[in-house]
């Protein structure tokens, strides 16, 4: 699949299979974030792979803060995550740096055919002690990852950026088009 379509194509998950997905396949998305640009070519990017202590992860994320019963229920929970951390002794700033090293996360992980969900609504302080991260390290994001047990759509949006579940248990997600965001050459 070319890029782009891949880009349009890219859902968040929220409930996966329970089936533990290739180490090999986590370090290339380890990769893929490792060559993604970083300014001033600082690279101040580490990453924690997590596939065995998952319950100690998971207890210390929120998800999904729009809906009633957001998180993924016991079975449905993801089989790896990726702890994006910055060296602050680097960068004491690296919020380009991530966004761009997860998205090269989740891409790669999507050619896979493995989902993600990026949980910025994390308990910190006590994953660094769960952990063992050094103070001079902040933790950016979590990147859950998971085969899909359900699907995400895209609606257009309404006014309302709120996401929903159907009766399925499917995701939709409103986005602004693109005739409402572009402006061209001037605003």
């Amino acid at each position: 699949m070319k890029t782009y379509e891949q880009i349009l194509k890219r859902r968040t998950i929220r409930r996966f299979l329970e089936k533990p997905i290739n180490k090999g396949d986590v370090v290339d998305c380890i990769n893929a974030a490792r060559l993604a640009p970083s300014s001033a070519n600082i690279q101040p990017l580490e990453y924690i792979v997590v596939t065995k202590h998952l319950e100690d992860l998971f207890r210390y994320t929120r998800w999904a803060g729009y809906l009633k019963d957001g998180a993924p229920k016991e079975s449905e929970r993801p089989t790896a995550y990726i702890i994006i951390l910055s060296n602050t002794d680097l960068n004491k700033d690296a919020k380009y740096d991530v966004g761009l090293a997860a998205e090269n996360i989740i891409l790669t992980a999507m050619e896979r055919g493995v989902a993600s969900c990026l949980l910025g609504s994390i308990d910190r302080e006590q994953l660094a002690k769960v952990f063992d991260i050094p103070e001079k390290y902040i933790i950016e994001l979590v990147v859950a990852l998971g085969y899909p047990a359900q699907r995400s759509f895209e609606e257009p949006f309404s006014g309302d950026v709120k996401y929903w579940l159907d009766d399925q248990c499917n995701l939709h997600v409103p986005k602004r088009t693109v005739k409402k965001i572009l402006h061209d050459e001037k605003f």
